[in-house]
């Protein structure tokens, strides 16, 4: 009985792995992407709005992570899906940047929560997003 429980052990082990890798991939990607460094402000001038800038693109790329695991047929399907979550927050950041607040990056800096706050909003909305577009 045990056993058909954990019949499906092997399949999350893959998916949860992959999906920590990507985590990783995307902060590797993201913050290098940013023209601020995101780590120096949080862990060393305690900067607020650059926590919460950040926090909301890892939680917009979680959301459509799940997604694509909770949809995908296989785990190509799950990497090919990541990879275009990445893209679409990555494009979130760009419209932010230089359509709606060109000054972000300075904003950010100046520790100016109004701008992260946008920012965030702006990467957990398109996560939601993208996330229920992978339904089919």
């Amino acid at each position: 009985m045990v056993s058909q429980y954990l019949a499906g052990l092997p399949a999350f082990g893959m998916y949860f792995g992959l999906s920590l890798v990507f985590l990783l991939v995307f902060k590797f990607i993201y913050t290098r992407i940013t023209p601020h460094d995101e780590w120096h402000l949080v862990k060393e001038e305690k900067n607020t709005s650059a926590a919460v800038a950040l926090a909301g693109a890892f939680l917009g790329y979680a959301i459509a992570i799940a997604g694509a695991a909770s949809n995908s047929v296989n785990l190509v399907d799950f990497a090919l899906w990541g990879v275009i979550a990445l893209l679409a927050q990555i494009a979130a950041f760009a419209i932010i940047r230089f359509g709606f607040m060109p000054k972000l990056i300075e904003r950010i800096k100046n520790d100016e929560l109004p701008a992260a706050i946008i920012m965030a909003t702006m990467s957990i909305s398109v996560g939601m997003l993208n996330s229920a577009c992978m339904t089919y």
